[in-house]
């Protein structure tokens, strides 16, 4: 299956992945992209992950495609609209006794007055300056990714 349909599958049509007893859980995250600048949030005291930054987005829900997640994650969380486009990079990580894969994709913001439901801030940055900050392990390749194919 190529990268560019693996974003319109369903969560009914992913198999529930077996893992030393622990389901394997799809958590979507939007780089989300403006003037030339991507946003970044940092975590609330807490979470599973601590109060690290990250690139927004969350769970997937029964019967919506990891795309529509995304954009209902953001609209949740954030209040933006966006436009969710290409596959970008996964990683996976352990969170206790859940196993997770984040799938990132390239996000463009359309619209919304911006309001933090679920973290303590945001930042508009430029990709050049991302490695100043301290993020999440799981976001870490993401951004590693990000950063190389920006300084090109």
């Amino acid at each position: 299956m190529s990268l560019m349909n693996y974003g319109n599958l369903r969560k009914s049509n992913f198999r529930k992945t077996e893992n030393k007893d622990r389901v394997l859980e799809k958590v979507t995250a939007g780089i989300v992209e403006k003037d030339g600048k991507v946003l970044i949030a940092k975590r609330k005291t807490g979470k599973c992950i601590g109060a690290k930054w990250e690139f927004p987005g969350g769970k997937l829900e029964d019967g919506e495609t990891l795309k529509e997640c995304l954009r209902r994650e953001l609209k949740e969380e954030l209040n933006f609209d966006v436009e969710v486009g290409e596959f970008f990079e996964s990683s996976t990580f352990s969170c206790g006794d859940r196993k997770i894969e984040l799938l990132a994709y390239r996000v463009l913001y359309l619209s919304g007055e911006l309001q933090l439901n679920d973290h303590e801030e945001v930042k508009w940055v430029k990709p050049s300056e991302l490695m100043n900050y301290e993020f999440t392990l799981p976001d870490v390749p993401i951004v590693k990714k990000f950063v190389e194919l920006h300084s090109e």
